[in-house]
């Protein structure tokens, strides 16, 4: 059977990440250079150029920084979703992440309000992080 179409293709860096997303972990990339974290994860740090970075866990919580409401999108999977908030986050750790605001009416939504990380299935294998109100 052939790969699915929408699923990522990890490599082998990115497999850590993708591995501990379906344990429903958030993993980040900390520099051991200049002590900075970032997102999305890479084998090298996007501040100081340093390839000397390690894994870690996230918190899981999070600000939210800014979003859009999604009512229109044709491309699979995407249609079956509308619709969804698409949005970036504040981890607490200090990266921004793009991600789904999910569990809150978009009425709802608030500029710095907290949120906490969860984690949808897309297949067995596969889970990505999106982020619901915290409390």
């Amino acid at each position: 059977m052939p790969a699915r179409y929408d699923l990522p293709i990890p490599d082998d860096y990115t497999r850590t990440w993708w591995d501990a997303a379906a344990e429903r972990r958030l993993l980040i990339v900390r520099c051991a250079a200049c002590g900075r974290a970032h997102y999305y994860p890479r084998p090298f740090c996007p501040r100081c150029g340093a390839d000397e970075v390690a894994w870690e866990e996230a918190s899981g919580q999070a600000t939210l920084y800014t979003w859009s409401v999604v009512h229109q999108n044709d491309l699979p999977p995407f249609r079956d979703k509308v619709p969804y908030v698409a949005a970036v986050v504040d981890l607490a750790e200090g990266p921004r992440m793009m991600t789904n605001v999910v569990g809150a009416e978009p009425e709802s939504l608030r500029v710095a309000m907290a949120l906490r990380v969860d984690f949808e299935e897309l297949d067995d294998d596969f889970h990505i992080p999106v982020f619901r109100p915290a409390g």
